[in-house]
């Protein structure tokens, strides 16, 4: 809409505005505009929708007096940004054109084809498309052909798919893709000019054995009277991703990468966070360091932050500094692991102490066969080794927004991307808090450090028991979510007055945004980026993204790995319950599916009970309550909905008429049983 188009509709209507905010379509069709701010919603139409897609960012034009049922009205005149930009879908030609039909449980228009594909590829078949352009002229959006699916690589569309979903593209611009290579990975020496020297300190990485970029490295050296000089470095992403450039731009519109169980999909192409940034033993590098005099009761007497450039002279996987800590292995550098290890278990110590909460929740990784297929669910636990890492890499971050906290321009705090996480909520708490009375964990509720000693009370009291991840996953679901934002509130959870997101430029922008802002105020000139709440927000919505990415991912690993096991009985964690039935987790392979209320209503009706978060029998008096074990059916495995369906296998004394018996039992699940896909 044009500038003038916009003053002739304010001339005429006094009490129209435009707004912004983020579109959201319901399947039915029936837009919303998000515009952050709670209750205030905008309904649209989907006549009025004006070539915006679901996800976008838009602005609005709305009339106060308007509304439906309580809703705005607006019209979108104009998309700011696309959410999404590739899709996956099917190919069709008919009378000499070619067109593009999207996969999307959305509504989304036909796409034409920009040119004809090359003979016989991709007809009728699954390929992604790239949307060129939807001008006011296009009756329909424009695509370009990025790619031809094959037919047996569905567990790579599957994958591909969530991430289009969410709206991370698949590939980078040919403009970032030059941006990138025109980089050089040698060692200028006027830039070592600029950089302190820590080629000639012992200096090392650890990292899983599966990484494939490193961004954080420790060097150590004594100092003398009992004090050592520790540095922890980062890759230096800001000096080789500078503003105004195709590459910044398309790593600011990611924000991160997002890691998969098969694959990352990475913010910044493979030039940059593979080679020149990625810490590699036996390599020069320049990072962003920050270095600290500590004694050996891990008290930090000093600290430095400045550009630098090392030399990693070792690659260490956690489980090799693991067997080093644990005296399996010797090693070199065994006396300064132990060392660093020691201080980062005093560090971790004083940081509970001081009102830290402990997350350190399982982690669920799938190992997987040649073609991505999951065939051994693994759960990994956070040792000294990763809390070594992460106590330092702590400490570089607390260090950094603490220093920059101090710093003042025209009277105000320097605007500064911090990482926040508010206080909780006390009514929000309030259910979880009564749960886990009734399970034996008491809280303290007089201070908010009082309640994160008693959720660190709790976590360790279930440590190893099936309902720790119940109680973890819980008490995080009703706790505020961390996010980025300039209004700097302080860190509940790691119980930080300051805290930001320095260590990982690699796969975190806002780490990027540090790193310019903190040379700034290194270089004596601070100056406040007006823009840069409106970084933090997309960093967050991209951050929650990715996240919404990984649990879909894993979701379909797990209905992938457990379409074995239909027709058979394990033992199950309930972690949730509804209206309609209960999720539970199976002990052994933790993978959750959902109980249907209708499958429970053969042996009795069964209401929810919010505040016991439970399901209780109205005859019976039976109760399904979140943290029971009890014993389930697997009856379907289905990939396309990324769903796995259970059926309570109830205990002897539970006899109604209608009890289904085991034969009754496996003949269900054979009905349920996901057939085979046909190829596509």
């Amino acid at each position: 809409m044009s500038k003038k188009h916009k003053h002739k509709q304010k001339s005429r209507h006094q009490s129209t505005h435009t707004e912004k905010g983020v579109l959201e379509i319901t399947r039915s069709g029936i837009g919303f505009v998000n515009t952050g701010q709670k209750g205030q919603d905008i309904l649209v139409r989907p006549a009025d929708f004006n070539r915006a897609f679901h996800g976008d960012t838009v602005m609005v034009l709305t009339n106060k007096h308007q509304n439906d049922g309580g809703k705005r009205i607006g019209k979108i005149v104009e998309v700011l940004s696309r959410r999404q930009t590739e899709f996956v879908g099917t190919l069709h030609t008919h009378a000499g054109r070619w067109y593009f039909i999207p996969d999307s449980d959305k509504p989304l228009p036909s796409f034409d084809l920009l040119s004809a594909p090359e003979a016989g590829a991709g007809i009728e078949g699954r390929v992604i498309v790239k949307l060129a352009r939807w001008g006011e002229q296009d009756k329909r959006p424009k695509a370009e052909l990025v790619k031809v699916l094959e037919p047996e690589s569905l567990n790579d569309i599957a994958m591909q798919d969530i991430l289009l979903e969410n709206g991370f593209p698949l590939h980078f611009s040919d403009d970032a893709m030059e941006d990138a290579l025109r980089l050089h990975d040698a060692i200028v020496p006027s830039e070592l000019q600029k950089r302190r020297d820590f080629r000639g300190i012992p200096t090392f990485t650890i990292d899983p054995a599966d990484a494939r970029d490193f961004d954080d490295a420790l060097s150590i050296q004594p100092t003398g009277k009992g004090l050592w000089e520790i540095g922890v470095h980062i890759a230096d992403v800001s000096h080789f991703v500078v503003p105004e450039t195709a590459l910044d731009d398309e790593a600011y519109q990611r924000a991160t990468s997002v890691y998969l169980p098969d694959r990352v999909n990475p913010m910044l192409p493979e030039r940059i966070s593979n080679e020149l940034c990625s810490l590699r033993p036996n390599e020069d590098k320049y990072t962003f360091s920050a270095v600290f005099t500590i004694n050996s009761k891990a008290q930090v007497k000093d600290y430095w932050l400045g550009r630098t450039v090392i030399h990693s002279n070792k690659r260490f996987t956690y489980e090799e500094v693991q067997d080093i800590i644990e005296k399996k292995a010797e090693s070199p550098y065994q006396d300064t692991v132990h060392l660093l290890n020691k201080m980062a278990q005093q560090m971790r110590k004083e940081r509970f102490a001081n009102g830290a909460i402990n997350f350190s929740s399982e982690e669920v990784r799938f190992k997987l066969d040649e073609n991505a297929v999951p065939v051994e669910v693994v759960v990994k636990l956070s040792k000294e080794a990763h809390q070594l890492i992460e106590e330092f890499m702590l400490l570089a971050n607390k260090t950094v927004a603490t220093h920059v906290s101090k710093i003042m321009v025209k009277d105000k705090p320097l605007p500064f991307p911090y990482r926040v996480h508010d206080q909780p909520d006390e009514k929000k708490l309030e259910p979880f808090m009564a749960f886990a009375k009734r399970m034996g964990h008491p809280f303290d509720t007089r201070t908010p450090q009082r309640i994160a000693e008693s959720f660190n009370t709790m976590i360790n009291n279930v440590r190893g028991t099936p309902q720790q991840h119940v109680l973890e996953q819980l008490g995080i679901r009703t706790m505020a979510k961390a996010i980025y934002t300039a209004d700097n509130i302080g860190h509940y959870g790691l119980g930080f007055e300051n805290y930001c997101h320095f260590t990982s430029p690699i796969r975190r922008y806002p780490d990027v945004l540090v790193h310019r802002l903190l040379q700034e105020v290194l270089d004596g000139k601070p100056k406040a980026h007006k823009k840069l709440e409106e970084n933090c927000k997309h960093s967050s919505e991209r951050e929650r993204a990715a996240m919404d990415c990984e649990r879909t991912a894993n979701k379909y690993k797990q209905v992938e790995y457990m379409r074995q096991y239909v027709g058979e009985q394990f033992d199950v964690v309930i972690t949730g319950v509804s209206t309609f039935g209960f999720w539970a987790e199976t002990v052994a392979h933790k993978c959750e599916g959902l109980v249907s209320m209708r499958d429970l209503s053969d042996y009795d009706e069964f209401m929810l009970v919010e505040t016991d978060y439970s399901l209780a029998g109205l005859r019976t008096g039976k109760k399904f309550r979140m943290g029971d074990t009890v014993k389930i059916l697997v009856v379907a495995a289905n990939l396309e909905k990324r769903q796995l369906d259970y059926q309570w296998v109830p205990d002897n004394d539970m006899q109604p008429a209608t009890r289904p018996t085991k034969q009754k039992q496996q003949q269900q699940a054979r009905k349920h049983r996901e057939p085979k896909r046909r190829k596509q």
